[in-house]
């Protein structure tokens, strides 16, 4: 599993030029399901989103997890995470997971996030064209991968 992770100021998910899901402070998170991933990799990743402490405290350092700011998170699937270049010019997602798995663990993140939180958590809609917008804090992005 591999999750693209942004802090910040706003976020927002459109299908169809309608919003479907939209944050305010907190992290925005493309997530990406690898052929090979069970819970085991989807629990560890979520538990460390909850708990990565990059939010600043008092004195500016970045020491404060998104539950501790009491942010909130929208989820956003994103297949092409597991893209490989390496040949040619147009990526391959041959390691990516197929729909039929994929689906099911994106929508176990959300709910892991949802019981292990008290965040306000939206989501992006699997298998949809999706416009993401947002507003980079900092900026900062991190890629967690388990």
């Amino acid at each position: 599993m591999k999750i693209v992770l942004q802090r910040v100021s706003e976020a927002s998910v459109w299908v169809d030029n309608e919003q479907i899901g939209a944050i305010s402070h907190g992290l925005m998170l493309l997530v990406g399901i690898h052929e090979n991933d069970s819970r085991e990799e989807l629990e560890w990743l979520c538990d460390k989103v909850l708990h990565l402490r990059i939010f600043d405290d008092e004195q500016g350092k970045m020491n404060l997890s998104v539950q501790d700011v009491e942010g909130q998170l929208l989820v956003v699937p994103q297949f092409t995470l597991y893209g490989d270049y390496e040949q040619g010019n147009r990526p391959s997602y041959m390691s990516a997971a197929k729909p039929q798995k994929a689906e099911p663990l994106y929508e176990e993140a959300v709910a892991y996030f949802k019981e292990y939180s008290d965040l306000t958590v939206e989501m992006g809609q699997f298998g949809a064209y999706m416009d993401v917008r947002l507003r980079n804090d900092g900026p900062v992005t991190l890629v967690l991968e388990r």
